[in-house]
């Protein structure tokens, strides 16, 4: 180093020509950095050392404080620890088609790899839209109401983000997905929660509390159909209690029907866009990843009129700007043959009905899976323990790895319940099924 004769350390400043001259030196010092680097250190301390010194002295207040490590994580992490068949989260242990990935890797080597349109790629959102009006009767524009996202979280946050500002309150109904109440908080808003009861026939939702919770404040409702984790469906009757609440307001929905591929018994999906007077209002949210068995890949879509997507764009354009090409041409070209979403529900519900008769044979109590990929049971007959514990319990001492419902309420509320998932190979569930007899 070269310091002055004797000195054990260096000043900064002393290091660099005209110091005493620099611009910085010259200002009032209100206009200077707060900011101390920590010059006692002995000379040969090394840059990680002091980069951590730095970063150990900063404070950085947290926007989402009551947020920690998600229970999916924390119940992954012990299944895996003890080995234990992962029933706990929601996706597939099996591949997708590989006819699928063909058409990616023709896209990539067509050159398909730059880029995209912000909106998403023209095939893609021309095939969305003749999808969902062969389904449901409702055509959105290609141009104009269809856009394209890195999946369904965030279609769902940069929606939330788009239509919620600071004071507004959203209607969330209990159980619900994690990722609701985080995105209303950083947008500003104040969730108000609303939960489903439980009764001998499952989950549903009480619309006359939904409708009491309405105030001059409230700006979005977001319903959840099919529903992560209850495995209930909304039907017509539900539907047009819910157009009864927001007809003669300037309230928004948020419809997450990532499930929509997955109802079961003969009945349909009752989408949002099925009703003229609640599509007018409300954003469409699915998700490729659901229904091609390719969570991994977060490619999902947003369905909404003109000047609710013109808000969704302005916040989308800056968020993620755009998705990944080659998976767009990819999923474009594969959603020319309709078969594989059409017979999705058929697929899942074998696996439904596999999974619920072999529970049949153990001490949990089966509630109703309409929909979904998920099965909940009630496990009072067993224990008493809370949820969280229970789940815990039957990870480390059976060897299946479930979660409680009650991670799916802002407050916990204990129910007694937990969710599987069988979005498994049959011999997943086989070898799940035979430790849970054993309770």
């Amino acid at each position: 180093m070269n310091g002055k004769p004797g000195s054990s350390h260096n000043s900064l400043w002393s290091r660099v020509a005209g110091a005493s001259d620099h611009p910085f030196l010259k200002l009032p010092l209100q206009y200077r950095f707060d900011f101390t680097i920590p010059f006692s250190m002995n000379p040969s301390q090394s840059a990680t050392s002091l980069a951590t010194s730095i970063s150990n002295s900063l404070h950085l207040e947290s926007k989402l404080p009551a947020v920690g490590t998600t229970i999916f994580t924390v119940m992954s992490n012990l299944a895996a620890e003890r080995k234990a068949v992962n029933l706990g989260q929601g996706f597939p242990d099996f591949g997708c088609d590989p006819v699928l990935i063909d058409m990616v890797n023709v896209a990539m080597k067509d050159g398909l790899n730059q880029y995209p349109p912000m909106a998403g790629v023209a095939p893609l959102r021309t095939a969305i839209s003749a999808k969902i009006d062969s389904l449901y009767g409702h055509r959105y524009h290609t141009d104009s109401e269809i856009t394209v996202t890195a999946g369904a979280t965030q279609a769902i946050f940069t929606t939330i983000q788009c239509c919620v500002h600071a004071g507004d309150e959203v209607l969330i109904i209990e159980p619900a997905f994690d990722c609701y109440v985080p995105a209303v908080r950083l947008a500003g808003g104040m969730p108000v929660f609303i939960q489903m009861d439980i009764g001998a026939s499952g989950y549903s939702v009480p619309w006359n509390k939904v409708a009491a919770a309405v105030t001059p404040k409230t700006r979005l409702i977001i319903i959840n159909t099919p529903h992560n984790p209850s495995g209930s469906t909304l039907q017509e009757p539900d539907m047009l209690a819910l157009a009864d609440i927001v007809r003669g307001t300037d309230i928004l929905i948020l419809a997450d029907e990532v499930y929509e591929h997955m109802v079961y018994d003969g009945t349909l999906h009752e989408s949002v866009c099925r009703y003229p007077e609640l599509a007018i209002r409300s954003f469409l949210v699915s998700s490729f990843g659901k229904t091609y068995h390719v969570t991994g890949w977060k490619v999902g879509f947003v369905a909404a009129p003109a000047t609710l997507t013109t808000e969704f764009r302005k916040v989308h354009q800056f968020n993620v700007f755009t998705v990944n090409t080659p998976m767009q041409h990819g999923i474009a070209a594969y959603m020319a043959n309709p078969a594989p979403y059409r017979e999705l529900s058929a697929f899942y519900e074998r696996k439904r009905n596999l999974f619920r008769a072999g529970l049949a044979n153990t001490r949990l109590r089966l509630l109703p899976s309409q929909g979904t990929y998920f099965q909940c049971v009630d496990y009072s007959a067993i224990s008493d323990l809370p949820e969280a514990e229970f789940a815990k319990w039957l990870t480390t001492e059976i060897g299946v790895a479930a979660i409680p419902v009650s991670a799916f309420y802002d407050q916990p509320r204990e129910s007694g319940i937990v969710r599987f998932c069988f979005a498994k190979k049959d011999e997943t569930l086989e070898l799940a099924l035979s430790r849970l007899k054993r309770i």
